[in-house]
């Protein structure tokens, strides 16, 4: 399939699939502004989101074929770096790229029915060019090789998450707080980052990531150095929903539009995850975060404290998407603890568990927008008797939920299956524990929704089936039979995240 997508692809976009796959989308986000239909509006952007899915696929395969030694660089306006700016693309990046134009693509097709629904009819197209210029960003921040542009596409991103939220107040006035309330919260994220990369300039001279891994080096016993750590690993964990510094989140996933929550929910907390990632173990290199820094005493605490305590207040939610949005930040958590082994092994579960989360959780809030559309509730209550009026919807959200807890044959339990090695190898048999414990309250809070929605009475009884659309059960069903095949054979997710892994290790691309 690489080679044929190789083939096929017509030199133009083989040279020029890395700024393409940002300009893009990012040239229609404000074209759409002066679109006055909105239907029109939906069309262009699902173009736009497969233009960029199809030049992901293409560098994905570009970095897999052995003449690139596993990386592609571009030079916009042919200024080399570290003058230049630099579009850099290696094995992590390259799959987080997939993710968010996949995620973006489904979570375009199921939009319009849950937008003419939430949005005002006049502020559609305002609606579809700020979801346009968010997924722009997020994929400017998975691309960049430069610090400072992936400050200013993390801004991108952040500005219209803020706007998509708060045009979620014609649904409920909450919205309105829940935007400000991120809006806030991101600055602070932002301003920590920002003074982080500057710290680093000043140290090293240059803002190209690839020449500050060249220098660091020298430089490790700089307390300005590690002043610019703590303020990136700050910024980056807040963007991130990171236990403690997840407040903006369950407020943003329970009151903004269900198109939003369910894009954000597989895309926004991953993408700065990856940017954590690749600062922690490209940026710097592991040496200095979990020997020098003795970062692990202080990232594996928090990974665990969220997978039990977001956990713990998942399961006494009683709004759906409130609840998911707790699951989320302890989902988080199993990413975090992967990451703090600070072995490939622990990288690489915390990555096939990212993929995973994404189709889980995307899944499952893709279903709740059903949900919202066709019977107008949220709550446990409002899903009493749904697996016998919306079957499809609710099936799907059930392989979703077992996928959550960890079942085996879904994509959930393999992630968690591979944790569990890296950490048995690491010697951390007690945390093993933790995560099954965390897993335990997994089935507690999902096991609710699905006894309300198979084995509970309707409290309003529906005269007929009622399902969601047909654009949104079909994105819904490819994230849930995805979860069941990729839980059956985990050749293309493990072995996308053990390349990640291995990409984020391999400080020689960076030199």
């Amino acid at each position: 399939m690489i080679d044929l997508l190789l083939r096929s692809a017509p030199d133009w976009a083989l040279a020029h699939a890395a700024p393409l796959l940002v300009m893009v989308p990012l040239v229609l986000a404000p074209v759409l502004t002066l679109v006055p239909n909105g239907r029109i509006a939906w069309f262009i952007s699902i173009a736009g989101t497969a233009a960029s899915l199809i030049f992901s696929l293409i560098l994905l395969a570009i970095v897999q074929t052995p003449e690139t030694s596993g990386v592609v660089s571009y030079a916009i306006g042919n200024w080399l770096p570290p003058l230049g700016i630099e579009f850099r693309v290696d094995a992590l990046n390259a799959m987080i790229l997939v993710l968010v134009s996949a995620m973006g693509v489904l979570a375009s097709v199921m939009s319009y029915p849950t937008v003419v629904a939430e949005i005002p009819k006049e502020k559609t197209s305002l609606f579809y060019s700020a979801f346009l210029a968010c997924f722009a960003g997020l994929c400017g921040v998975a691309i960049t090789g430069d610090a400072f542009n992936l400050f200013v596409f993390l801004e991108i991103s952040s500005l219209s998450t803020y706007v998509l939220v708060a045009l979620g107040a014609s649904r409920d006035r909450r919205a309105l707080h829940a935007a400000f309330n991120y809006l806030v919260m991101g600055t602070i994220g932002a301003t920590f980052f920002i003074i982080g990369v500057g710290f680093l300039y000043a140290a090293t001279g240059t803002l190209n990531m690839a020449d500050i891994a060249s220098k660091l080096p020298a430089l490790a016993g700089s307390r300005t150095v590690q002043a610019g750590f703590a303020f990136i690993v700050v910024g980056l964990g807040l963007k991130a929903a990171m236990w403690p510094l997840h407040q903006w989140l369950p407020n943003a996933y329970s009151y903004g539009p269900s198109f939003v929550t369910m894009f954000l929910s597989a895309t926004a907390t991953k993408v700065a995850l990856y940017a954590l990632i690749r600062f922690l173990f490209s940026v710097f290199n592991p040496q200095f975060v979990f020997e020098s820094a003795a970062f692990t005493a202080l990232l594996m605490p928090l990974g665990i404290a969220a997978m039990i305590a977001c956990s713990f207040q998942a399961v006494f939610q009683t709004d759906v998407r409130r609840m998911l949005a707790y699951s989320s930040v302890a989902q988080v958590g199993y990413m975090i603890l992967g990451i703090s082994i600070g072995t490939a092994a622990g990288l690489s579960a915390g990555l096939f568990h990212l993929l995973n989360h994404a189709m889980i959780k995307g899944a499952l809030f893709m279903a709740v927008a059903g949900v919202v559309l066709t019977y107008k509730g949220t709550n446990i209550r409002d899903f009493a008797g749904l697996g016998r009026s919306a079957p499809w919807t609710m099936t799907a959200f059930a392989i979703a939920g077992l996928s959550l807890i960890g079942v085996p044959l879904t994509a959930g339990f393999q992630s968690k299956l591979q944790l569990g090695y890296a950490l048995f190898e690491n010697g951390w048999w007690w945390a093993v524990i933790l995560v099954v414990f965390s897993s335990f309250l997994a089935v507690i809070y999902v096991g609710r929704i699905l006894e309300a929605v198979f084995f509970q009475p309707p409290v309003n009884p529906r005269k007929a089936r009622k399902e969601a659309p047909i654009v949104l059960l079909v994105p819904l069903w490819i994230l849930a039979l995805a979860n069941i095949y990729f839980g059956i054979t985990t050749e293309i997710p493990l072995g996308l995240a053990r390349d990640a892994a291995a990409a984020a290790f391999g400080l020689e691309m960076f030199r």
